[in-house]
């Protein structure tokens, strides 16, 4: 929804429909610089997450990188712990959990993750940030754009995007950095010595990252994002995002400072439209709440600015609730934010409590469908298996095998190999029980796998053993 001037639904104080085509393009955005309090908190929670994004592919942990996803050798390094595709249960349970987080932060705070932490909102940030270097504020942007080419203007502009370019390269290294390591990388972009995949992926990552900072900021919010498509419908009248009090700020119109402007029927707003020139969405607040909105809070930092100049009370634009507006008054605990925070608690249990008692071992035991069963001196019966030992330790290790079940179990064929860090050993064992303690036709077998140098590393499988008839014997 938004007001025309030109119609006559205008004139009469109703809004009017406007119908947006979505692959039109849109006016260039020149977002004016401001500062304040959520301002400076965008800064101090992008820092850190820029840093730790950059820094971590070159730190090391027991000489290999602390964060590396090892696609070619199947091993995912993050920090102490190195998982393998069988744990990949481990990844299906994070991101349901964080699902459910943002559901949680959504109900309670909005849309803060868009506005604060999201990739693309931190590096638009940055881009932006280049602009104004290169060009200066708002105003200056406007009129160098609109000036005829000169020595000036392809300077500033191109130093703009010389800065665009090298933090996109800087972000495709960092990227690419966590699948090969980070070093590796660069010495060998360096000395012209990487493989064609890896220059590949190093100009798309470094391309894609121009792109969207620097050309498609808003439409990716507004059109590509699938957030901005169903974050509405985790609102609630109680939610905190923000908002523009209508009650305070209608009738808008210009005034001096000291003007006795309600007797002329005008509220706080001065439409001075510095809410919409901050808005990195390009979008006006004053319209009521809209999906393009990342309550990123620059229309707060600069509506206070303006009451302050006005010597009006701050507020008119805040990160409030609907019925804080209509009703003075917010409930903070309420059934959909209890009910999502019960899950996420439950959620983040069972995922630390499987985490911690993972074993990087795996074991599995296949039994000889092709013998059924065998008799040796006419003394035993024998069945044979098949054993994969998967070491997923980050060291060698020997693996002692027992043996548990109903019968006196006895393990043949064995020799206890070193199995290396990653390797899958197999080997075949034979698996005997003396045939007159031999009772049941088929018996259940656990196989349970031991370190000897590390007890504390062991897993347990179970089979079947099958035996002879009893007309057989």
């Amino acid at each position: 929804m938004s007001k025309d001037p030109s119609s006559s639904e205008q004139a009469a104080g109703e809004p009017t429909i406007r119908y947006v085509n979505l692959y039109e393009a849109e006016d260039k955005v020149y977002t004016r610089r401001i500062t304040g309090f959520y301002q400076k908190l965008r800064r101090y929670t992008g820092l850190p997450l820029i840093a730790g994004f950059v820094l971590m592919p070159w730190l090391s942990i027991d000489g290999r990188p602390a964060m590396l996803f090892d696609l070619a050798n199947r091993k995912f390094h993050i920090l102490w712990t190195t998982f393998w595709p069988q744990d990949g249960i481990y990844l299906a349970w994070l991101l349901i959990i964080a699902a459910f987080l943002l559901f949680t932060v959504t109900v309670l705070v909005g849309r803060v993750w868009c506005g604060f932490t999201c990739p693309q909102t931190v590096w638009t940030q940055m881009f932006i940030w280049a602009e104004f270097l290169c060009q200066g504020d708002r105003n200056k942007r406007i009129k160098l754009d609109a000036a005829p080419w000169s020595m000036n203007k392809a300077l500033r502009i191109g130093a703009t995007h010389a800065i665009w370019v090298l933090i996109a390269l800087v972000t495709a290294l960092t990227f690419v950095g966590y699948f090969v390591p980070v070093r590796e990388l660069i010495g060998g972009l360096l000395q012209f010595d990487s493989s064609v995949p890896v220059v590949f992926w190093v100009a798309f990552f470094t391309l894609a990252t121009y792109t969207n900072a620097g050309f498609m900021r808003q439409q990716v919010c507004k059109y590509m994002c699938p957030y901005a498509r169903f974050q509405s419908v985790m609102y609630d009248s109680d939610t905190l995002t923000v908002f523009y009090n209508h009650i305070r700020g209608e009738k808008r119109g210009p005034r001096k400072v000291g003007e006795d402007y309600k007797a002329e029927g005008k509220g706080d707003c001065i439409d001075c439209s510095w809410c919409v020139q901050v808005c990195p969405v390009d979008i006006d607040i004053r319209d009521g709440m809209q999906a393009e909105c990342i309550d990123c809070g620059l229309c707060v930092d600069a509506c206070n600015t303006v009451m302050d100049k006005m010597e009006y009370p701050r507020g008119l634009i805040s990160f409030t609730t609907e019925d804080a507006i209509k009703e003075g008054k917010t409930r903070v605990l309420r059934p959909r934010l209890i009910g999502y925070l019960v899950v996420l608690v439950v959620m983040i249990a069972v995922f630390v409590s499987n985490l911690t008692h993972r074993t990087p071992l795996g074991l599995e035991v296949l039994r000889d469908r092709g013998v059924r069963m065998y008799r040796i001196s006419g003394k035993d019966v024998q069945n044979v298996y098949t054993l994969k030992i998967n070491n997923m330790d980050n060291e060698p290790h020997r693996y002692d095998i027992t043996l548990n079940g109903e019968f006196d179990f006895q393990l043949q064929g064995y020799r206890a190999l070193e199995v290396e860090s990653g390797e899958l050993l197999t080997i075949p064992v034979r698996v005997a029980v003396p045939r007159e303690a031999l009772t049941e036709v088929k018996s259940e077998i656990e196989f349970t796998l031991t370190a000897k140098d590390k007890p504390t590393l062991s897993t347990t499988n179970n089979s079947s053993f099958i035996g002879p008839q009893q007309r057989e014997y």
